[in-house]
């Protein structure tokens, strides 16, 4: 009888429903690393892929420092201690949309791009696995590498990478993927147009690589360089490492994706307050999240989630949000809430999603909305301590957290001027908070 009662309290804790807490994030650990350039939100921005990134015991980080400089720092996982370098590399941090973005190859070389905005690809590698010595810059393929904006690296279950980048500028831009292979260390052109602007509009996208190394993207629409103009949410998935795409039907894709030909997953008319560049994930059981906010519930900007199971697609509005604010004009702005992450997550037989944000209303502290994927969902907000964040916006170990579900925020109080203005602002400390549900 007393086994079977232990027994009986283990699988209650395991799954979270002894303790109440299953779905909400305790915050178990602070990292400090160093102190960064606060002066906009250039280390702070949602598309970073990555800010962080892990791989066998090891996180590396990467943030630009007061004067431009870039910096890398390593640690074991479980240490509380960065290794930092300050590399010969700088950047144009009086511009947000040049932030640094970095991946761990198969092997454990670490892959940089930097400083970008309209401008030849920035790129070098490790000289060696896990270190944070780089190569000098040089190219990928060659090939459409001189109008670079947007660069994001996800790695695959085999241990290559990819790298995604427009190719353009906003309002007329292409979607190009590029694919490294560890074992030759060269890049080669994936797509060289996956989804086209035809001269008129560009995709903004968001893309997760799932545990089967399914490529899934989604993107909206923007007519021109106002950012009011975004509109629709698109999908795309590709089962053979990039090389084909289909629609969520089955139904396959003539390359490039164009306007005409995208499967529109949520309709959005331009003027709706609707953002660009969120975020998406995949969970272990292939269900689809996206999050997203536009014009909800009383008529103002609400946190959204589409998701896809039982080969339906799902809109929810989180309808959480009081305060009202319009999106309008050109250049990195300064909105009073965070671009979401979306993560999603088992225990047990029950599954979960969140969204990581940043909102004016509840004082711009780190803040996790979370619930039980059910019929009728009951959303929980918990803020983490530590205070104001200013303009931060989310990003986070995407490897630690595929792996083992163990969250790890990059955090730095940052403060962004609108239409891509500077703050005189002194440098704030760069952090990694570590949460788990």
């Amino acid at each position: 009888m007393v086994n079977k009662f232990i027994v009986a309290i283990f699988f209650l804790l395991l799954t979270g429903t002894l303790s109440g807490q299953a779905g909400k994030p305790v915050l178990k650990r602070v990292i400090p690393a160093g102190e960064g350039w606060a002066g906009n939100s250039v280390n702070a921005v949602v598309f970073r892929k990555n800010s962080l990134a892990s791989l066998n015991g090891f996180q590396v980080i990467s943030y630009y420092d007061a004067d431009g400089n870039v910096m890398l720092g390593k640690r074991n996982i479980a240490d509380s201690t960065w290794e930092l370098k300050r590399t010969a590399y700088k950047g144009k941090v009086t511009d947000a949309h040049r932030s640094i973005s970095i991946a761990l190859d198969g092997e454990g070389y670490l892959h940089m791009a930097w400083d970008h905005h309209g401008n030849r690809l920035r790129y070098c590698r490790s000289l060696q696995p896990f270190s944070l010595e780089l190569t000098d810059e040089m190219p990928m393929t060659g090939q459409y590498e001189s109008n670079v904006t947007y660069p994001e690296f996800y790695r695959m279950p085999d241990g290559r990478l990819l790298f995604f980048y427009r190719d353009g500028s906003s309002g007329n831009g292409n979607l190009i993927i590029n694919t490294y292979n560890p074992a030759d260390k060269k890049w080669t052109g994936l797509q060289h147009n996956l989804i086209s602007g035809e001269g008129k509009r560009n995709a903004y996208w968001q893309a997760c690589v799932d545990l089967n190394g399914a490529i899934h993207i989604s993107w909206v629409w923007r007519e021109s360089p106002d950012v009011a103009s975004n509109h629709d949410l698109c999908y795309a998935v590709s089962k053979d490492g990039g090389q084909t795409w289909e629609k969520s039907t089955g139904e396959k894709y003539t390359i490039p994706v164009t306007q005409a030909s995208a499967e529109i997953i949520c309709s959005i008319p331009q003027r709706s307050e609707l953002i660009n560049q969120t975020s998406m994930y995949v969970d272990r059981n292939g269900k689809i999240f996206i999050a997203s906010y536009w014009k909800g519930q009383g008529d103002l900007p609400q946190y959204q989630l589409v998701y896809r199971t039982s080969n339906q697609w799902k809109q929810m509005d989180l309808a959480f949000r009081k305060t009202k604010f319009s999106l309008s004009g050109q250049g990195t702005k300064k909105i009073p809430v965070s671009r979401p992450q979306v993560i999603a997550w088992q225990r047990g037989r029950k599954n979960f999603a969140a969204l990581i944000f940043r909102d004016e209303d509840r004082g711009a502290v780190v803040s996790v909305v979370s619930a039980q994927l059910k019929k009728k969902m009951k959303w929980h907000i918990t803020d983490l301590p530590g205070g104001s964040t200013g303009d931060w916006e989310p990003s986070y170990d995407t490897d630690l957290w595929k792996r083992e579900n163990i969250l790890h925020l990059f955090v730095q109080p940052v403060f962004q001027a609108d239409a891509e203005g500077v703050m005189k602002q002194p440098p704030s400390g760069v952090k990694v908070l570590e949460c788990h549900f």
